[in-house]
Order: structure tokens, then sequence, then C-alpha cells
């Protein structure tokens, strides 16, 4: 049976050759260039940030329309704390602010907020803008949008090992499904896709558990001129390979 176009964005992707019924279940983003994309203009790197942020909503939004059940974004890594104080403070800030203000849009678009990643270390007030985002849509049945913040692939894995550990688990118990589910959120799909905006070609420690058999769409875009265009591709892209997981297909 032929898919059927629901709203615009599915129009542009049957238009694009993409099969509705075959899309990619979780998508992962990894948003860089958002400085480049600033000082390229002249401008400082926090309005770059700002620019990201603008983007990011309206993928969230179009990555909906489309059909994907899952949407997790590397929004601040571990090691993004050695960056200088004043872009670290603002970008702190920029999602705290984020996450009050556009709180009342994901209600209504019907979209589940989540976190992954050390929170504890944030900012009090930071922490209590997730939390209360995260509540408020708890309720919500659309796609699953996952923030994820201080968050670094290996201190992931180090904390699932410790947990387990922890809790008594016997050495001859710790295997990758053990693992697996003691990660920060076992609830989430492993990504089918992984987007990387900037050109660069590297996983910077994201969801390197979770991503060891994820499909790899990089693009020059820089991550503030990412659009529905470049979302469409990416997915046009995923759809001509064949996953085989190390086997044969």
């Amino acid at each position: 049976m032929a898919s059927i176009a629901q709203n615009d964005i599915q129009q542009r992707a049957l238009q694009a050759g993409i099969d509705l019924e075959q899309l990619p279940r979780h998508i992962a983003i990894i948003m860089d260039g958002n400085g480049r994309f600033a000082t390229g203009q002249g401008l400082k790197r926090l309005w770059g940030h700002t620019q990201g942020y603008m983007t990011l909503r309206d993928v969230l939004l179009d990555s909906a329309k489309l059909g994907i059940e899952y949407l997790t974004v590397y929004a601040f890594s571990a090691e993004n704390w050695r960056r200088p104080e004043d872009e670290v403070k603002g970008l702190m800030k920029l999602i705290e602010e984020a996450a009050r203000r556009e709180t009342k849009g994901l209600i209504e678009n019907n979209v589940r907020a989540n976190t992954i990643g050390r929170i504890d270390e944030v900012p009090e007030s930071l922490q209590n803008a997730l939390s209360e985002m995260k509540a408020k849509t708890s309720g919500n049945t659309g796609i699953v949008f996952t923030l994820a913040i201080n968050y670094g692939g290996r201190a992931e894995i180090t904390d699932a090992v410790r947990k387990l550990v922890e809790s008594g688990t016997p050495s001859d118990q710790i295997n990758e499904e053990a693992i697996s589910r003691a990660m920060y959120d076992p609830s989430l799909p492993e990504p089918d896709l992984m987007i990387r905006t900037a050109g660069e070609l590297r996983w910077s420690n994201f969801l390197i558990w979770q991503a060891a058999y994820s499909e790899l769409f990089v693009t020059d875009v820089t991550w503030p001129e990412f659009g529905a265009d470049q979302l469409i591709e990416a997915v046009v892209q995923y759809q001509k390979r064949t996953r085989k997981f190390g086997g044969l297909a």
C-alpha cells in the first residue's frame, strides 16, 4: 500500500522518494557549527548558539510531522565545560530559558521531553527547569525529545558499570544486556540514524554504546542552517542503505 502524506513535511518526503512506512524510528543529532556560523558573520559564538536553538525547535517539529518517534540531540557535552567561562554560562542560561519558554509548545505539539547525562552537575536552576519541562510533558504520547546535557558516552558507560557493581551484580551477569539496562535511559531504542552537521567526521563521544550500528549522515551545513531539506536528505540516504548489523544482507 502506498504511503499517504498527512502534512506538508510528509508530502515533501514522498516527493523526495521516502517510504513513510520505513522511517528511522530514532534519530540522534550532533548539532555542530553554531560557533563557526556566528564567527563567519563576525558575531559572537553565543549568538550562533541562539540561532541553533531556534533551528532545533523547527527540526523537532519537522521530525514529529515526518513521523519520527524519538529525537535525541547533543545539547552540551561533558567536555564542553572546557570552553570559555562566559560561553559555558551563556549556554547554561540559554538551555534553561529555552526549557521554560518551550514547555507550552511541547505540550501543544504532544512532545514528551526527556534528558540524559549527569544532570545533577549542572546549575540548580537549570535542573529545576528541566525537571518541570519533563513533568509537564510526561503525559504526552508523541515524539520523545531527549536533550543530552552534561553528557559523555564514556561517562555513561562508566556510570552504568558503577551502577551494576554497586547493586551487587555478579561479574558473570555483567554482559551487554545488563549494561544496556543500566544506561541513563534504557527505554530509549538505539538510534537508527546519526546526523552530524558542519562536516566533522567523528562521533565526539555521543551515544557511543547505543550508536554502534547507527547509520551516519554528515552534512557540511552548519547546525543553524540545517532545516527540513537536510532532514529529508538524511532520511533519503538512510533508506538507500542496507543495515546488516555485522551479518549478511
